[in-house]
């Protein structure tokens, strides 16, 4: 299957991996992206791998996520042949208004 990135997920990827290079350097970013890519590779061969999103659970599709690092998941939906990349979640933040704005799409 092929993944796809939405504009919001690009946007959340692209400021984190901003957020680390400031922050922590750039061996640390390096790290993270290939972290990163590594999990939108295993979602390519296996797209049920992440569980349902509990805070996507009354959406009218069937959400999953999968934790890329201690600190941030992939929240996706398979759309037939397709793994729709909708989110990049801070999972320190509060859940369910990153959730809401899912929704909100």
């Amino acid at each position: 299957m092929k993944v796809r990135w939405n504009e919001r997920a690009r946007i959340a990827l692209r400021n984190t991996a901003r957020y680390i290079l400031t922050n922590f350097g750039r061996k640390s970013n390096e790290a993270f992206l290939r972290k990163v890519y590594q999990t939108e590779r295993l979602l390519e061969q296996n797209p049920n791998l992440g569980p349902a999103e509990p805070f996507l659970a009354e959406a009218p599709v069937l959400y999953r996520s999968i934790v890329v690092n201690r600190l941030n998941k992939m929240v996706y939906w398979i759309n037939d042949d397709v793994i729709e990349v909708v989110d990049f979640w801070d999972t320190r933040r509060e859940p369910t208004g990153q959730a809401e704005q899912i929704e909100k799409q």
